[in-house]
């Protein structure tokens, strides 16, 4: 006879379905009182705009990627050197291919995103459409705060999907942006919030618990939060793609002429805004972010001594020194640290499946005695269904804490593995 044997995670959860309700203590939120602040250069305070109120923290959501990163102040490996004092509220340095995060200030701290967002429609949609397909530029894609920063796309005109992604990711262009999430949305009046829909789906999938859009182009919405540890998982899979990495390192790109029935609109050059790829050896790119609310935001990449580092940052202000400046810093500092140096990780889509699927392979393994229960016991007391439900919920609230557990075995075991 074939023997079955149930997934751990199944094993450890099932018993919560059929045990009586048990009212766990709430987890401890991150002890503040203790925290180490993060190094500000001494320049006179700014003068900003209210933030928005952001959601309350999630201890579970606040642990994800290692305990230490459940903080609002700075956390970095003991015996490194100091990380420099920049004005942006938060920030962190993470490899791009082990995901080992070397140090942090306020990872998972809700920030406002501004046009680093654009990344997240990059993650989204640059491997789903077609770089040669052709877009005509539709009155809805125009529709952009006044003011905020544009390529230059006009009603009517025909551009090929490459030619938006520089205009997106060079130039910041929110009409590239609606555009191209349009496009991704299936080019109908409803493309646009099906991909801002997808757009939040994939960064669930990826573990950015932080992260909500609201508008493709981070130009800002109601409700919409990011954090510093969200955009270096989504850096990942933008860095994992090979049109992303090509357009974020091209320097300048053309415009095409565009022949209308009304008038001839000639073509004309942009360029790379993000000054990284001008002046730091090495660079791979990223993506600069600005609006009033949110400040100046930042992601940069870079390569050096077979090492990928990306640098995230959030809420800076310009003076001293601007957004890609800080990046360039943090990045400095990173590679200035050895290699498997770290404080905690950025997780992996697979270890945020298997989280989420431990409720549901949990609650289909104890179906079955469930209603065995039933057929034999006729006269149970239907309050017992009540906890059984209740007991459900427990087990779904209980998934950023497996994924945690899951976190520190693998941890264990890489240290059980160079001590060998």
């Amino acid at each position: 006879m074939t023997s079955y044997r149930r997934p751990l995670a199944a094993q450890l959860l099932a018993p919560l379905l059929l045990a009586p309700l048990i009212l766990l203590p709430a987890p401890a939120t991150p002890a503040h009182a203790a925290e180490i602040p993060c190094p500000r250069p001494k320049v006179a305070a700014p003068s900003r705009p209210p933030r928005p109120v952001p959601p309350a923290d999630n201890p579970e959501q606040m642990a994800v990627g290692g305990e230490a990163l459940a903080t609002h102040g700075l956390v970095v490996p003991d015996g490194s050197p100091r990380p420099p004092a920049l004005t942006a509220t938060t920030w962190l340095v993470a490899d791009l291919d082990t995901g080992e995060v070397l140090g942090a200030c306020g990872p998972h701290v809700y920030q406002t995103p501004a046009s680093v967002q654009k990344m997240l429609l990059a993650a989204t949609a640059i491997e789903q459409l077609d770089p040669r397909q052709q877009v005509t530029v539709t009155r809805g894609d125009l529709d952009i705060e006044p003011g905020s920063s544009a390529v230059g796309l006009v009603l009517g005109g025909k551009y090929p999907v490459s030619t938006l992604w520089l205009g997106l990711l060079l130039n910041s262009g929110n009409d590239a942006a609606n555009a191209l999430a349009r496009m991704a949305g299936g080019g109908g009046t409803d493309g646009l919030p099906k991909t801002v829909a997808a757009m939040n789906a994939k960064a669930a999938s990826l573990g950015a618990n932080q992260t909500h859009a609201v508008t493709p182009s981070g130009l800002d919405g109601r409700g919409q939060f990011t954090s510093a540890y969200d955009l270096a998982l989504i850096a990942q899979v933008c860095f994992a793609s090979a049109d992303f990495r090509k357009y974020a390192l091209t320097r300048s790109a053309q415009m095409p002429a565009q022949k209308l029935k009304a008038k001839k609109v000639g073509g004309f050059q942009f360029q790379n805004e993000n000054k990284l790829i001008y002046n730091y050896p090495g660079a791979l790119g990223g993506k600069t972010g600005f609006t009033t609310i949110a400040r100046h935001s930042y992601v940069g990449g870079a390569e050096r001594g077979g090492r990928r580092l990306v640098a995230t940052l959030l809420g800076a202000e310009a003076r001293p020194l601007r957004g890609w400046e800080q990046g360039a810093k943090l990045l400095d500092w990173g590679f200035s640290l050895p290699k498997g140096t770290s404080v905690g990780n950025l997780v992996t889509p697979e270890e945020v499946a298997r989280a989420k699927a431990a409720p549901d392979a949990a609650a289909t393994d104890a179906a079955p005695q469930a209603a065995g229960n039933n057929n034999t016991r006729p006269g149970a007391p239907r309050g017992l269904s009540v906890a059984a439900a209740l007991s459900v919920a427990v087990v779904l609230a209980a998934a950023p804490l497996l994924l945690l557990l899951t976190q520190r075995r693998r941890r264990r075991l890489s240290r059980t593995a160079s001590r060998s």
